[in-house]
């Protein structure tokens, strides 16, 4: 059972810039396949980006694509969300999930994934 556990959500400006951080439990987490997704009220919750298990392959919602970049330190068990020239669209809580580890590709849906954190909020004002 791999816990995730996300911070960094705040309240910034738009055009500013975000890093969320997701710590994993697991001491494999290099073997997991990881994502983060984002749910805005009203709305179901959509994928934003994705890594594949080396951190190789990277996979972006067209929405966020030049803005924000997945990366991944499997030293600290961590996964990174940096978001640059934020947008008051991008308001929403943003989850981390993992994959696997029997999986290698990267998953655009929400029942891809089989473990989740509990969220941190991200508020973009005008």
């Amino acid at each position: 059972q791999v816990q995730l556990v996300e911070s960094g959500g705040e309240l910034v400006q738009a055009g500013g810039s975000l890093r969320l951080s997701c710590a994993a439990s697991d001491r494999t987490f290099s073997s997991y396949v990881m994502g983060w997704f984002r749910q805005a009220p009203g709305h179901v919750r959509e994928f934003v980006a994705g890594s594949s298990r080396s951190g190789g392959s990277r996979y972006y919602a067209d929405s966020v694509k030049g803005r924000f970049t997945i990366f991944r330190d499997d030293a600290k068990n961590t996964v990174y969300l940096q978001m640059d020239s934020l947008k008051p669209e991008d308001t929403a809580v943003y989850y981390c999930a993992a994959r696997g580890p029997s999986y290698y590709s990267v998953g655009y849906l929400r029942g891809d994934y089989d473990y989740w954190g509990q969220g941190t909020q991200v508020t973009v004002s005008k």
